[in-house]
């Protein structure tokens, strides 16, 4: 079953996850894993989207993107681009890729902050690595050089408008203990872990 188009996707952020043909381990040789990290690094140069987040799982990776196109060229680029790539390089005959993905639009810094903690732990959760700076196919290890967090999902400008809005009320209402329980939550949304509401629209689960 062909992915329902998404119609305009360019320029927001979003949680992805794609899984393999029936769910085959195929990215546990390092051969396969080290060309995908390729594929997709290589579309990120050429500006095909921005990559903020991945990690690249035995059946499945996850990443946080922002496409500059649409949702859907972005990652017929990513799974076309690594099928061709496998094919020719390094002979791989047989299906890859399931022909759906599950996407999740970020909506703001505190959601950014839990899918990237997801991507960061998911080789962790699995046994796959002790820390997630020692898995070598994720955005947390050392070194790796991606985009930066998109300007709308930043705390900074967030904290910036919840301070806008406390002067404002300051200046009406006279001095009084301004409330930075939201500002505190913000900064700090990064410890909260995946919970019932970042489940998928559709049936089969995002989070993996």
């Amino acid at each position: 079953m062909a992915a329902p188009h998404r119609g305009y996707t360019g320029y927001s952020t979003y949680f992805i996850t794609a899984s393999s043909f029936q769910k085959q381990s195929i990215f546990q040789t390092d051969r396969m894993a080290n060309l995908f990290v390729e594929v997709l690094l290589d579309y990120r140069a050429q500006e095909k989207y921005l990559l903020h987040e991945f990690v690249l799982m035995p059946n499945h990776f996850h990443l946080l993107i922002t496409p500059t196109l649409t949702l859907e060229r972005a990652l017929q680029l990513i799974k076309g681009g690594f099928s061709f790539r496998a094919k020719k390089e390094l002979g791989f005959t047989g299906e890859i890729w399931d022909k759906s993905f599950h996407d999740r639009r970020v909506r703001d810094w505190e959601e950014y902050c839990v899918f990237r903690r997801y991507i960061h732990q998911n080789p962790v959760k699995k046994s796959l690595a002790a820390i997630p700076e020692e898995y070598p196919y994720s955005s947390a290890r050392p070194g790796l050089v991606l985009d930066a967090v998109p300007q709308r999902l930043k705390p900074d400008a967030l904290i910036a408008g919840i301070a806008a809005v406390n002067r404002c009320a300051t200046l009406r209402q006279g001095p009084a203990a301004i409330d930075v329980t939201l500002a505190t939550r913000v900064v700090h949304s990064s410890d909260r872990r995946i919970g019932p509401k970042f489940s998928a629209r559709r049936r089969r689960p995002l989070l993996q």
